[in-house]
């Protein structure tokens, strides 16, 4: 029995999946269904859990190379909203694209992680190092 970490076993799974440049999506609750990947839906209600709290979770045995985010992010939210998930970044290279572009690389991501949340693009791909 786990002790501690990710006690959710589909999330285990996905991560352990993962290698080098391999890329998983942290999604909002009204980021698009695809059949074509593996998705583990954790939402509950409303804002639970939240995209930075999966992010934080997963961040402690998962090293994150790239954070690629769409550009839309930047122009609907406040600057509150902005710093507060550039700063649970730190140092992780973050790139923005417009999000028809970001949506084409989900396909090619080892699987999507659907949260509660309700900010707006709030969406992101993790590139491992």
């Amino acid at each position: 029995m786990l002790k501690n970490g990710i006690l959710n076993p589909a999330i285990n799974s996905l991560l352990s999946r993962v290698r080098h440049t391999n890329t998983l999506v942290i999604a909002d609750r009204g980021f698009p269904y695809w059949p074509q990947i593996e998705t583990v839906d954790i939402s509950l209600v409303d804002n639970i859990p939240r995209v930075l709290e999966v992010f934080e979770a997963i961040k402690a045995n998962f090293i994150v190379g790239k954070i690629l985010m769409a550009e839309e992010f930047k122009r609907v939210n406040d600057a509150d909203t902005i710093h507060h998930f550039e700063q649970q970044f730190g140092n992780i290279a973050l790139s923005f694209e417009p999000h028809e572009q970001f949506k084409r690389r989900v396909l090619a991501t080892i699987g999507l992680i659907r949260t509660g949340d309700t900010i707006q693009y709030a969406n992101m791909i993790l590139e491992s190092a």
